[in-house]
């Protein structure tokens, strides 16, 4: 481990032992060997005023939801550090009434609740106090001789056997420090959990931690192996989104279905083995939380379906009904990633962040695993205790209070012409509604525009076949299938009457508007059958129906698409697919329109601009929000009866009606 101390970076922190406590935490927070995703937490001991303008001995310590790597000072809620050691004198404190008695020891409520290390933190001596779950010595202890492998490598630490986190855990070691000097140590391995270092000086307790790593690191290269095998193979997508399907099923919402099928992962998954080592626990009980217990083991091939997902629920009911008992409520049975034979691990997931996070764990994971095997085998902690962890009454407690989900979180869609109008208003309405979007557009724009709703958008020409097959399946191996495709893109010319109408613009309308919608969904229809919910829309027009002179390439393409997603309703509808096409008229605020086109076309019927915008019966202005807001409903389980409709968007048209 290398040091990242800078004395200018510490300097400017004049004297401030909170802004200090900030940089040396983001130092930890930087290494992802050290700390992961909210992982490890770090405190400091100081003295403040409270509200009657009393000094007061507090401790800031890490609150819930910050992460070290990007961690500020309203992260580090103070508490009264007093109060706070009396608490690890108590014979018993439940883990409810600990969380509650933290809370009213913080000088402002409002702030982030304290870790529940807290009482940890507040009992040792020193004023910095630095936490985390570092991989190269959590390995260690996970080996059958970790006890003593700890002890011959690690004389300057105080090691003690795994407890529960929480009150007890800081009984245990508050009753340590009271048999020995803590003086005489530079740090706490907590075995099957992790590393405290503390020092009344912020650089000594990181570099303390640092050293220690680098001690684990170094016998680990010495004894082991870090270097493990790889390999590269090709993956089949088709048999990826039927693996998420099969646990979106299990869990009963849709789910990401996040792929790493990087040389390690695939490396990982070759070995024959796999099922054997992967399938004793979690590295550190901490993960259970995120990842469950053990993976699922996928074959290379499932191909007729996914069995191996419903008998990992079984066997889940079964390890609850072994250790749980008539107070618990049973969490969902669905895995939460998989080892997907040859292929890698996949993380599921209802976000890209909680599929990340995941994700991260499983690659440290399988590092870990391997590494101790190397050095004589691993072993996880015992059934009941990862258990115990998974179902603790703090995580209980937050049953209650999961909201209702959105209506498209963990689904995939796709929407073209997605660079602006209509397209990147659907693309906004989708995501606010959970979906993880892709939007394509042959408009480089798309990019910038797409990251700025955090989403992904992708340049391609929607006449390019392979464009647009490469594009479906990109998608597709990004987060795992596809379950929404709205087929927006489009051009419209006007003022060219048929006699008159040139070759290119009849040709490049229908290409565009009709031929290249047709591709796109014989690209999306066999991921789409795999999808969950899934649902293709069709963007019209009033056209199909209501046609202008001048516009008869428009309008056929128009009236082509509609007929063209009438009989795909027909088609689909026995694979749980369904088709609707909206019909809008007059949205004005695209890229087709500009001020000019208004004034002119305002002009025709001797209208101001405001008042050619609301020539509808309900004398509406329609927006692309409004269109992309209906097509996104019409995508969800509010619709889900729903197949082969056209629902006008157009603030009442006499023609149309």
């Amino acid at each position: 481990m290398k040091s990242l101390w800078n004395d200018a970076d510490a300097a400017a922190c004049k004297g401030d032992d909170l802004a200090l406590r900030v940089y040396t935490s983001r130092l930890l927070g930087a290494s992802e060997d050290l700390v992961m995703h909210g992982g490890g937490n770090t405190s400091v001991k100081g003295v403040t005023t409270d509200f009657f303008g009393n000094e007061v001995e507090v401790l800031y310590v890490k609150g819930s939801g910050w992460d070290l790597k990007t961690i500020e000072k309203p992260g580090f809620p103070a508490i009264r550090l007093r109060e706070t050691r009396q608490l690890a004198e108590l014979d018993e404190l439940s883990d409810t009434d600990m969380t509650l008695q933290l809370r009213a020891l913080m000088l402002d409520p409002s702030g982030p609740s304290p870790s529940v290390e807290a009482i940890l933190h507040a009992i040792m001596p020193h004023r910095f106090i630095d936490h985390t779950h570092t991989d190269a010595i959590i390995t260690l202890t996970n080996n059958p001789r970790g006890e003593q492998i700890i002890g011959e490598l690690f004389p300057d630490c105080l090691a003690l056997p795994y407890i529960m986190p929480g009150f007890i855990l800081s009984r245990q070691v508050n009753d340590a420090l009271k048999n020995v000097d803590l003086a005489q140590y530079k740090g706490i391995i907590l075995m099957h959990h992790g590393v405290f270092t503390f020092s009344d000086d912020a650089r000594e307790a990181y570099e303390n931690m640092l050293e220690l790593v680098s001690r684990a690191e170094d016998y680990i290269a010495r004894n082991g192996v870090a270097q493990h095998p790889t390999a590269e193979r090709s993956v089949d997508l088709a048999e990826l989104a039927r693996i998420r399907r099969a646990v979106s099923e299990e869990r009963g919402s849709a789910q990401l279905a996040i792929l790493d099928r990087s040389p390690d992962a695939q490396g990982y998954a070759a070995r024959e083995d796999i099922a054997a080592i992967a399938c004793r626990g979690p590295i550190t009980p901490d993960h259970v939380i995120r990842t469950k217990r053990i993976p699922v083991i996928i074959d290379a091939t499932p191909a007729a379906g996914v069995p191996e997902v419903a008998a990992y629920a079984a066997d889940y009911r079964a390890y609850f009904e072994r250790n749980g008992s008539d107070e618990l409520t049973i969490l969902d049975q669905a895995p939460r990633f998989a080892i997907w034979r040859n292929s890698g691990s996949i993380a599921f997931g209802s976000s890209v962040k909680e599929c990340n996070i995941v994700s991260d764990i499983a690659r440290h994971t399988r590092w870990a695993v391997q590494t101790g095997e190397s050095l004589g085998g691993w072993q996880a902690l015992p059934e009941k205790d990862i258990f115990d962890l998974e179902y603790w009454v703090l995580e209980q407690a937050k049953l209650g209070k999961a909201g209702t989900p959105k209506a498209h979180q963990g689904k995939i869609a796709l929407v073209t012409g997605a660079n602006s109008g209509i397209g990147l208003a659907t693309c906004e309405a989708l995501g606010k509604d959970g979906a993880t979007v892709v939007g394509l557009d042959i408009d480089p724009g798309v990019e910038a525009a797409l990251a700025a709703l955090g989403a992904t958008g992708i340049v391609c020409d929607l006449t390019d076949d392979d464009a647009v097959q490469a594009a479906v399946e990109h998608t597709v191996a990004l987060y795992g299938g596809l379950d929404i495709i709205v087929c927006n893109a489009g051009m419209f010319k006007a003022g060219e009457r048929i006699e008159a109408q040139t070759r290119d613009t009849w040709d490049r309308t229908l290409a565009i508007n009709l031929t290249a919608t047709q591709r796109f969904m014989t690209a999306a229809i066999p991921y789409l059958k795999l999808g969950v919910g899934p649902s293709i829309l069709i963007v019209g027009s009033r056209n199909y129906c209501a046609p202008g002179p001048g516009a008869a390439a428009y309008s056929v393409s128009k009236a082509g698409i509609t007929q063209l997603a009438r009989v795909a309703a027909l088609e689909l509808a026995a694979d749980g697919v369904r088709v609707n096409v909206v019909h809008p008229d007059a949205v004005f605020d695209t890229a087709l329109w500009t001020q000019e086109a208004l004034a002119s076309s305002a002009a025709r019927y001797n209208m101001t601009v405001e008042e050619y915008k609301t020539k509808n019966l309900l004398g509406k202005e329609i927006r692309s929000s409004d269109v992309g807001r209906l097509l996104s409903a019409l995508a969800s389980d509010t619709f889900g009866a729903t197949t082969g409709a056209q629902i006008p968007v157009d603030g009442g048209s006499d023609r149309v009606i």
